[in-house]
């Protein structure tokens, strides 16, 4: 009964030991049960290449063809490298969910962090993390972007599969009560990448392009002032930008007590805010881990999606081999985890790294650099016209 759907298996698990048997295994009982199946590096790739960036780049193009085939993700949300989930598979859950995919996710303990991260502290009946700055999002068990846009089941991936296939069949018994004889869609959402629905800007009504500012400041305290300092800056080089507490055109923040429908609300309004823009700018700095926040690896995946232009910046742009301790060569570069630390020469995932310019600068600086790039696009576009 499943044929027609097909699933996305994403997670780390090309970086285990044994994650590729993993894999196989989870495939083969999802296509016992019916479903087509693809996984990450599922077709030939060019890994011969000397450029070990051009190796990369294969790679990340068979995701983006991937996707496009894709009903389903099935996502490992398990901690890597810090208390966070893979940014890899994040910015996949960020495409999946622009282009009106299901998502679901899995993990063995989805109690909120505050439970689960030991760093965290309680001072004056407030949570504080590491950094001694008030811990985001510790009532939840991930950030935000990930509890509003995926089913997050308890459990491992067979337990997820099932909860989809519980999901899909019910789905059609609905469609038999309502007795209109239409197969159900993939999504309740309407396609996010038809052309009536993205809203290439071009430019705001200042007459500047648009960028959108994917970072954690949103967390800090005083973020609407530093926000505020942000759009000044981005004006003073001839941009106008949208920052993760802006409210997209047409919406109205849902009043409700409930972190859950709070964070469904704010996902909405970031993948709203994203399609008004003309780029997303994205801080790919280490939170919590070895990684960028989820948040923000979400968002870069929604803003490919949306065929945004995307920009990156960190204070340390050495390639991950170099930033990542491992045991070396003849332990096939693995942490101490037993996971591969990526050699693509990027100083970044993949995913981040194949679709996008990266920085290495503070905010002020990548901001300028942008700047210069959108404006010179736009002359050239001017210029050709």
């Amino acid at each position: 009964m499943f044929e027609q759907e097909r699933i996305y298996i994403a997670g780390p698990e090309c970086f285990y030991k044994n994650g590729y048997t993993m894999l196989a295994a989870m495939r083969r009982y999802a296509e016992s049960q019916g479903f087509g199946v693809t996984l990450p590096n599922d077709h030939p790739l060019d890994m011969d290449n000397p450029d070990l960036q051009k190796r990369a780049d294969c790679i990340f193009a068979d995701l983006k063809r991937a996707i496009k085939e894709t009903t389903v993700i099935i996502a490992d949300l398990e901690a890597y490298r810090g208390s966070e989930a893979d940014s890899g598979t994040i910015y996949e859950i960020g495409m999946a969910y622009a282009n009106g995919i299901r998502c679901y996710g899995y993990t063995r303990d989805k109690r909120p962090l505050a439970w689960k991260d030991q760093q965290y502290f309680i001072r004056d009946k407030q949570v504080y993390n590491e950094k001694k700055q008030p811990a985001p999002y510790f009532d939840l068990p991930f950030s935000p972007t990930i509890v509003g846009s995926t089913k997050i089941i308890q459990g491992d991936f067979f337990d997820c599969l099932k909860v989809l296939m519980a999901d899909l069949e019910e789905e059609w018994k609905a469609e038999g009560r309502r007795g209109n004889g239409k197969f159900p869609q993939n999504s309740s959402k309407p396609d996010q990448t038809s052309e009536k629905c993205i809203r290439m800007t071009g430019e705001g009504s200042s007459g500047r392009p648009i960028v959108y500012l994917a970072d954690l400041v949103r967390y800090e305290e005083g973020a609407g002032q530093i926000y505020e300092k942000r759009k000044e800056l981005c004006r003073r080089y001839g941009l106008e930008a949208l920052t993760p507490l802006d409210l997209a055109q047409g919406r109205e923040w849902v009043q409700s007590p409930n972190r859950y429908t709070q964070a469904a609300d704010l996902t909405e309004n970031y993948l709203e805010l994203i399609r008004e823009c003309d780029a997303v700018v994205a801080d790919l700095n280490n939170y919590r881990g070895y990684e960028c926040a989820n948040d923000v690896g979400f968002e870069c995946g929604v803003g490919l999606e949306l065929k945004k232009k995307l920009f990156g910046y960190m204070q340390d742009t050495r390639p991950c081999i170099e930033k990542i301790p491992h045991l070396g060569e003849e332990a096939e570069y693995r942490d101490m985890t037993g996971s591969n630390v990526e050699n693509f020469n990027y100083p970044a995932n993949l995913m981040f790294a194949c679709s996008m310019k990266i920085y290495e600068s503070k905010f002020e600086a990548a901001i300028k650099q942008v700047a210069e790039s959108l404006n010179a696009e736009k002359c050239n576009e001017e210029g050709s016209r």
